[in-house]
């Protein structure tokens, strides 16, 4: 086709301007050249699109002329003729058209059926066949698609119509019959108008709301095989029957399973329905873990503790998450305690990461929620389910951490009674470097008057223990180290110390003690920041690596540094950690009294110098006298050197002790006993945790006779550049200090002993 052949526009209005010149695509001509046209045709543009300053109604007005005319006999198109040179410009000029014959006309209709968007090679084959130009054949397809979604458009604005007049029938009718109804309890008239719009919306949620736990129960019932609503606690045991949790999958009508389910990312779609099978088993066998004794439960030969029947335990629960793999030990315990703490709180602590790892920061060194399955129901916890990942310690080098991957479901059993069980997703995702199992662990909890609340915890793991150092070999087989006794003793201790923190009625008189309530907040806070700070540090966790400084004629120093930067809790720099652990003869009692004692500080600490310290405040929390935070000033013995202030938290456990402690700037402190933010203040916290050997069944007072264990642990800046390189001399320093620290507390105690 010659480049120069003109389009002629039809049923084309003026396209004059106010200025009296053509408009159109900034040019004075009333068309446009071929090679204008086919790049516009390429982005499927209409030709009634060239149009500019048009109305909608006219554009409308002429595409109905354009489809009557298709529908009629034929498609009117552009006759095409001479150059562009021959066009003439007058706006008058009478134009020629085409109409397609019938033949042509059907021809074209039947291909479109197969093909509504012919390319240029179809285009030119079906041009040649009916003697029809490529461009009169694209213009005539272009607008038989724009006719077909028109047709469809006002189709469904009539459907619409339709279905708007029926539900505004149905609207009326429904009004109608709210005008004469009448309440079901007292028979007088409804008021259904005068209802505000949030006690509407409240209506609508709690139906909502009632649904979604009557599906919960729906599903319980049917993978746990009980009668939806009817969860005893405390009953009677129930008889042995095995569990399935390779039933059938979970269906996605009931729970509204298909929106919990579809909401794991971290999980593929094949996983989903067997973790809420899994959760929902593991809830149930740790309710009836609770509430058997014998044979299930037995009593170990100092009457102390439980001990779990394994053969008893694999013929009630056959099925469970599999047997145990090659290798790995099984440890199991079970503690119940009565705790100063709301039901509801104590539940929300457990269900918030961010909290849960905060209050056993003991024993959790990380923690972190990969998936929510469900944030409950009825405004708290009530079907929760979280997929977790977890990070178990003991705090020394020498343990090394249990990592764990599991799922935690929360449940409410009755009124006031809680159950938050996990149970490790090992099973589901098979990998050989797990190390530890959670079979169903986890706490009851029941609401008791005055703000208490009884907890029964239960921890059971299948763990690969080989890599314990023998100092700790005792205690951690005997299940004390990592079991039920250390969490529900320190959720004991923890409850004391939020109660003190809330506590209002604080006597003035006694020296020392701040009675600031903003004060307190912020020195507490400030305190539990350190200890976190210190047993995330003292640790075999996999995110540190500790090297062994070996031939120091001491115990093992285990040392390692980390970049400290844009860390406002910590001085800029490298800060060397350096921790050891060993034995002492004496008992964790007696220990603990010993380091946490300000008059006996200078036997031990080398950086007071041989000064004398003194307790400028402190803050109970709780009944024991050795759980505190205290302020405490180092007098320096030279008066050429100025005095240091020391933070320092004790706290005790029948399962472990703690004496933590840092120094801390003047001015910054005075910010924080006056209510200030105690998150800009700069630690590094060293200090001491205590553990029993393990040869009294791991409780840390039984006796004079019992040995404890003791890890003493360093946090130092050697360089205050985060870039520099650590130096050998630092690591001596270091490494002698911890020496020396110990050898000192060895001759201390040793000598008490005596």
């Amino acid at each position: 086709m010659p480049a120069g052949v003109m389009i002629p526009a039809r049923n084309m209005p003026s396209m004059t301007t106010g200025n009296g010149n053509a408009s159109g695509f900034g040019t004075s001509s009333s068309g446009l050249t071929l090679g204008q046209s086919n790049n516009m045709m390429e982005g499927h543009l209409h030709p009634l699109e060239m149009i500019q300053n048009t109305s909608e109604s006219e554009i409308a007005r002429m595409r109905d002329e354009e489809f009557d005319s298709t529908n009629k006999s034929g498609s009117e198109n552009h006759e095409l003729g001479g150059s562009g040179d021959d066009q003439d410009p007058r706006p008058n000029k009478k134009k020629r058209y085409h109409r397609h014959t019938q033949h042509q006309i059907q021809e074209m209709e039947a291909f479109f059926k197969e093909c509504p968007h012919p390319d240029d090679k179809q285009r030119k084959e079906l041009g040649r066949e009916l003697g029809l130009e490529p461009l009169q054949v694209k213009f005539w397809f272009q607008n038989k698609r724009t006719q077909m979604k028109t047709q469809h458009e006002r189709h469904e604005n009539t459907e619409l119509r339709t279905e708007n007049e029926k539900l505004r029938a149905d609207n009326m009718r429904f009004r109608e019959a709210l005008s004469t109804a009448s309440c079901p309890n007292c028979g007088g008239p409804t008021a259904v108008g005068q209802m505000s719009f949030d006690e509407h919306q409240l209506r609508l949620e709690n139906a909502r709301l009632r649904e979604e736990i009557d599906r919960i129960s729906a599903i319980a019932a049917k993978y746990v095989g009980k009668p939806q609503g009817n969860f005893p606690l405390l009953s009677s045991p129930m008889p042995p029957r095995p569990f399935d949790f390779g039933a059938q999958p979970v269906s996605e009508e009931m729970y509204g399973v298909g929106d919990l389910l579809r909401s794991i990312s971290a999980t593929s779609e094949m996983d989903k329905p067997m973790i809420v099978e899994l959760a929902v088993a593991a809830m149930e066998e740790l309710i009836r873990m609770a509430q058997m004794d014998e044979p299930l439960w037995m009593a170990s030969l100092d009457g102390s503790t439980c001990v779990l029947n394994e053969e008893e335990y694999i013929r009630t629960f056959p099925s469970g998450i599999g047997p145990k793999p090659n290798g790995f030990i099984s440890e199991a315990s079970r503690e119940t305690a009565v705790v100063i703490m709301n039901h509801i709180s104590l539940v929300e602590i457990l269900m918030d990461v961010h909290q849960w790892s905060t209050v056993f920061s003991g024993i959790v060194s990380k923690a972190s929620t990969l998936d929510v399955l469900s944030t409950g129901v009825a405004g708290n916890f009530n079907g929760a389910l979280q997929v977790m990942t977890a990070e178990f310690q003991v705090p020394s080098p020498l343990v090394p951490t249990r990592e764990s991957y599991y799922v935690r479901y929360c449940k409410q059993h009755a009124e006031g009674t809680w159950a938050v069980v996990d149970v490790s997703l090992d099973s589901i995702r098979p990998s050989p470097t797990v190390r530890c199992r959670r079979r169903p662990s986890g706490c009851l909890i029941q609401e008791l008057p005055n703000g208490y609340s009884k907890v029964t915890w239960i921890e059971h793991v299948e763990v690969d223990d080989r890599g314990v150092h023998n100092l700790y070999k005792q205690l951690v087989s005997s299940g004390h180290a990592f079991g039920a006794r250390r969490w529900v003793a320190t959720l004991d201790r923890q409850c004391e110390r939020l109660a003190s923190l809330l506590a209002s009625n604080i006597p003035a008189g006694e020296v020392g003690v701040i009675t600031n309530q903003d004060g307190r907040k912020s020195m507490l806070k400030l305190a539990e920041r350190m200890v976190i700070s210190f047993c995330g540090g003292v640790s075999a966790s996999t995110a540190h690596t500790w090297t062994t400084l070996s031939g120091t004629g001491a115990d093992d120093v285990r040392v390692m540094t980390r970049k400290s930067v844009d860390d406002p809790g910590r001085p800029p720099g490298i800060v060397l950690s350096a921790a050891t652990s060993f034995w002492l003869p004496v008992s964790p009692k007696r220990v603990f009294d010993f380091l946490r004692d300000e008059n006996s500080r200078s036997e031990w600490d080398i950086l007071s110098n041989g000064g004398a310290v003194q307790e400028m405040a402190h803050i109970a929390n709780g009944h024991d006298p050795g759980n505190c935070v205290s302020l405490l000033r180092v007098n320096s013995a030279n008066s050429n050197q100025s005095n240091m202030l020391i933070l320092q938290e004790s706290c005790t456990d029948p399962t472990a002790s703690f004496v933590i402690y840092a120094p801390v700037d003047i001015v910054a402190m005075n910010v924080v006993l006056n209510g200030g933010d105690p998150d800009y203040v700069a630690l590094l916290p060293s200090g001491f945790a205590i553990l029993p050997d393990g040869t009294d069944g791991g409780i840390a007072d039984a006796g004079v006779s019992s040995g404890s264990l003791l890890t003493v642990a360093f946090q130092i800046l050697v360089d205050s550049v985060p870039t520099a390189k650590l130096s050998l001399g630092s690591v001596a320093t270091v490494n002698n200090l911890i020496a020396c620290t110990v050898e000192r507390i060895k001759a201390s105690l040793s000598c008490d002993n005596a």
